[in-house]
């Protein structure tokens, strides 16, 4: 018997809670126009500080709130909030934490520069959205992981969550769009991994943590790729033809929810997943 699948999705950006970007308008009207196909959906996103709560209307939901994250030892809070997108009829989730989000900036700061630690939260935010879905019980049959920063999400679920009943037939969907980072991400991510449970050979592309090195990586654990940006870095390009991975080319405007929508079937289709 088929039944309505369920897609988690999970990005970097997201209109109208950041300037507006290719990768924020695909996070924000996705989500929507596959709910309008007959699916259920998830969506999260981290809360940058420069997010306005109060315009955009998050609070806390406290039931969800109040574990602590364990990043090399230390203790991380994670705090989630939730906003509604009316008109869409959808709740946006938020993985926040005063440490690691509560800036004036995203992934980098006034001057352009990357934050040191952009390692330990894209850490603390992938975990969190995993043990955000946990706590909610919902079992997805996609997570759509839009953009570098939740890509270590793929790591995690083949990994460490593999045997989860929430997760045990779980497809991945990784989108790459032209969100380079220039210099490399702290290499001691290995060692904070590890920490998780992940073996250090399961993340060969982590000993160099390059833009390029972790979309590799969940590349490699992804069941399906998407060209999310009408350009992307090119070494990433050759890779993704090279994989033999499922692959959805750049849509266009007019016609992306229908392709997305097709790729979830494909790619579930391809696991025996009956769904509608």
């Amino acid at each position: 018997m088929k039944k309505k699948a369920r897609i988690l999705y999970v990005s970097t950006e997201i209109t109208p809670y950041l300037d507006e970007t290719p990768m924020g308008k695909i996070g924000r009207h996705l989500p929507q126009g596959v709910q309008e196909r007959g699916r259920e959906i998830r969506t999260f996103m981290p809360k940058f500080g420069h997010i306005n709560e109060r315009r955009n209307q998050l609070h806390e939901v406290i039931r969800l709130s109040g574990m602590n994250l364990i990043i090399e030892g230390n203790d991380h809070p994670l705090i989630i909030k939730v906003a509604s997108i009316q008109a869409a009829r959808m709740q946006v989730y938020f993985i926040d934490n005063q440490e690691y989000f509560e800036r004036k900036f995203g992934l980098v700061d006034k001057k352009g520069e990357q934050y040191a630690d952009n390692d330990e939260r894209a850490i603390f935010f992938c975990r969190g959205v995993i043990e955000t879905v946990q706590k909610l019980g919902w079992a997805p049959d996609v997570v759509h992981l839009q953009g570098w920063m939740t890509s270590l999400i793929a790591i995690y679920l083949k990994k460490v969550f593999k045997d989860n009943p929430l997760f045990v037939d779980t497809k991945i969907v990784f989108s790459v769009y032209d969100d380079d980072f220039p210099n490399p991400l702290n290499k001691d991510i290995v060692k904070k991994l590890t920490w998780d449970g992940i073996d250090k050979a399961d993340i060969p592309h982590y000993k160099n943590p390059t833009f390029v090195n972790v979309c590799k990586q969940a590349i490699d654990l992804a069941d399906g790729v998407v060209k999310g940006s009408a350009k992307i870095n090119s070494e990433v390009e050759k890779y993704i033809k090279k994989s033999g991975k499922l692959v959805l080319e750049y849509p266009s405007i007019d016609e992306y929810v229908d392709a997305y929508s097709n790729f979830y079937d494909e790619v579930m289709a391809e696991a025996g997943v009956l769904v509608d």
